[in-house]
């Protein structure tokens, strides 16, 4: 009866929830801390998993798995009084580590209206701010104009609400290998969307002056979707700026959306990814059932010969390789691992910014149908994913002066990797 009781409730608050969204447009998030809870022990980890109670409304940033990662959460000012009860009561330890989430979103906000007017070139696009999804189809759109001998749009599908999903194509000639890079499939995760803008602007600023580079793209394609989900990534300005999955509506449910990095056809509904269309981790009913993932799918499958495939997400810094879904390691672990630890190196040589590196369910967590999973099985050795700044102070707030020194910073990693690629053909 209490189960009932409690689906009817959470059934209710999230009518609410959407009802207020649809009245009164932007959900607000006045009051809201993040904390970051630090369990010591395998039975507090079991505890802290008792806070996934819907009524709650907590947004898990980092989920509690095992002890030996900390626990990020986002608390609704409504539920403060009870989660600092209950970790009290159960002596987990924890710190805030944002006081006031809205207070973040409104400096966020402020620096976005200041650069509000659309630039006349991509030099004068400003790239130390965050953009909307029309500035950065604005900015696709000129950087082909101004590089049309380099760089042209590929629309590889439409996503759910019927949005172009735009590729760039980096090319200096006919039938090359292709080097993958995306940004922006959790959609709440701006720092990656705003990074791809920057390293697209390096690209053809870089070719024919930087050595590496000019090589690497004198015999490869470089491709690289920015804003890998448009929907979720519009949805995030527009109403929810902590919005992480896709749009499409759950059959049979209230609830909207899908994890786009659990819908593929790897591992596929195993553990880490949820069967439940209202969890921030839901895989969605089938295997690449999400447009904005079948795309990637038909295109990887279409090109055939694709040499590395780089997914970028936020946040905690880290570079992971396959596999997520199952301990066994992947046949070629030993280049993969040495590969990130050349890249983090370059990467931490400019700033000096820490990275962890590994396969995916040995450094943070097991997880079903990722994209770098699918990706590897289909042959391309070099499938890596990004878990750009921070490790948890800003998590997905990260503010805008940050965005260029971690695109920077990044770009060395993505250097290494494509290098290594294009030097070690298979």
């Amino acid at each position: 009866m209490r189960n009932s009781t409690s689906s009817s409730k959470m059934k209710g608050l999230l009518v609410l929830t959407a009802l207020f969204v649809a009245v009164f447009g932007k959900v607000t998030f006045e009051g809201d801390q993040v904390l970051r809870i630090t369990a010591k022990d395998a039975e507090q980890i079991t505890l802290l998993k008792e806070l996934h109670e819907p009524m709650l409304g907590l947004d898990f940033w980092m989920d509690p798995v095992h002890e030996s990662l900390p626990v990020d959460v986002r608390v609704p000012f409504h539920s403060l009084q009870a989660v600092r009860a209950f970790l009290a009561y159960n002596q987990i330890q924890y710190n805030v580590m944002i006081e006031n989430v809205q207070d973040l979103l409104d400096d966020e906000e402020r620096e976005m209206v200041k650069y509000r007017a659309l630039p006349r070139s991509t030099d004068d696009f400003v790239y130390t701010t965050y953009h909307n999804l029309n500035s950065i189809y604005s900015f696709i759109d000129m950087l082909v104009a101004e590089h049309s001998n380099l760089v042209s749009k590929i629309v590889i599908g439409q996503s759910y609400e019927n949005r172009p999903l735009n590729v760039l194509k980096f090319s200096t000639g006919a039938n090359r290998p292709g080097l993958w890079i995306d940004t922006g499939i959790h959609s709440r995760e701006w720092v990656t969307q705003a990074s791809g803008i920057w390293f697209a602007k390096k690209i053809v600023t870089d070719y024919g002056r930087d050595p590496v580079l000019t090589d690497i793209l004198n015999n490869y394609d470089i491709f690289l979707e920015i804003v890998t989900n448009p929907d979720g990534f519009a949805y995030t300005h527009s109403n929810d700026r902590m919005w992480r999955k896709t749009r499409k509506p759950n059959s049979g449910s209230i609830c909207v959306g899908v994890d786009p990095n659990r819908n593929w056809d790897a591992g596929f509904g195993g553990g880490g990814s949820s069967g439940s269309p209202c969890s921030e981790t839901y895989r969605g009913p089938s295997a690449h059932s999400e447009p904005e993932v079948k795309a990637i799918v038909d295109f990887v499958k279409s090109h055939g010969n694709l040499k590395a495939f780089v997914s970028i997400h936020s946040y905690s810094q880290m570079l992971l390789y396959p596999y997520g879904y199952t301990s066994t390691a992947a046949k070629d672990k030993t280049e993969l691992h040495e590969l990130a630890r050349k890249a983090i190196s370059e990467l931490q040589s400019l700033y000096n910014t820490s990275y962890k590196y590994g396969s995916i369910i040995t450094t943070i967590y097991q997880a079903s149908g990722g994209t770098v999973d699918w990706t590897y099985n289909q042959g391309i050795k070099y499938s890596y994913t990004f878990e750009l700044r921070d490790t948890g102070r800003y998590g997905f707030l990260l503010p805008a002066n940050q965005i260029v020194p971690t695109a920077e910073e990044t770009w060395l990693a993505l250097i290494a990797i494509m290098e290594h690629a294009k030097n070690n053909p298979y």
